[in-house]
């Protein structure tokens, strides 16, 4: 079972990333953290990788239908979303929002992360369609 839906834009890393973050906003979703994790693999290991940025979106309306559902979904929030350098350009993962509802058998949480999982669908698409070329 795949837990993400991957994108490949034909783009550099520091392009990429503020176009994914205003793709994710025109669909409701904000960004509330920001982990550089090859800045943090630098700084705490002495390790070298590529460029690699998990990007922490939350849509507040769709994250508050969740909490209202499930309280302890917290713990699966918010929506990542990984920039990383790869082969011939940019790849884009976001993480499925379905494995809130598959994780937590909660039934009511399945039209949350349904509406998640296609705003985020519309996101990447939009990049992919929006000039640069890509590859899923």
């Amino acid at each position: 079972m795949g837990y993400t839906t991957t994108i490949t834009l034909a783009i550099g890393f520091d392009e990429a990333v503020p176009l994914v973050k205003e793709a994710l906003k025109t669909k409701g979703f904000g960004t509330l953290t920001e982990i550089d994790v090859r800045a943090t693999l630098k700084e705490k290991l002495g390790e070298e990788m590529e460029p690699y940025l998990i990007i922490g979106a939350c849509n507040p309306r769709l994250a508050h239908q969740a909490l209202d559902a499930e309280r302890r979904i917290g713990a699966l929030l918010p929506c990542n979303v990984v920039v990383r350098e790869g082969g011939d350009g940019v790849i884009i993962d976001a993480l499925d929002p379905a494995i809130m509802a598959t994780v937590t058998e909660n039934a009511a949480l399945r039209p949350v992360a349904e509406e998640a999982a296609q705003l985020i669908g519309e996101a990447l698409s939009g990049l992919q369609s929006g000039g640069e070329r890509a590859a899923s």
